[in-house]
């Protein structure tokens, strides 16, 4: 079993940078992928960026790569850089723990474990 638990999220101006922050906890997320999803208001979760979590290879989705980026630490923390935050960019944000890990998955049913969310508000 795995524990997620993300922070850091906020109200930002457009432009402006905001890190989110998914500690890990439980055994075996070494060999895990982990992801960040979204979900604004009235519409469904979708993908942002993943991480293997042993060779720290990444993967975006089209309309964040260049502005965010995914990393990880050596013990129990993945993190998510936001830069040049559009008003777009407002959601909650999920950390997101796919356990098999053969492939990058993108849609929420590949993943088995996940965060309580954290908000994240740009304003224009």
């Amino acid at each position: 079993q795995v524990q997620l638990v993300e922070s850091g999220g906020g109200l930002v101006q457009a432009g402006g940078s905001l890190r989110l922050s998914c500690a890990v906890s439980g055994r075996g997320f070494s060999t895990y992928v982990m992801a960040w999803f979204r979900q604004a208001p009235g519409k469904e979760r979708e993908f942002v960026a993943a991480i293997r979590w042993s060779t720290a290879s990444t993967y975006y989705e089209n309309s964040v790569e260049g502005r965010f980026t995914i990393s990880r630490n050596n013990a129990n923390a993945v993190y998510l850089q936001m830069n040049s935050l559009k008003p777009e960019d407002t959601a909650v944000y999920y950390c997101a723990a796919d356990r098999r890990a053969s492939i990058i998955r993108t849609s929420t049913g590949g993943y088995d474990y996940w965060g309580q969310g954290t908000q994240v508000t740009v304003s224009s």
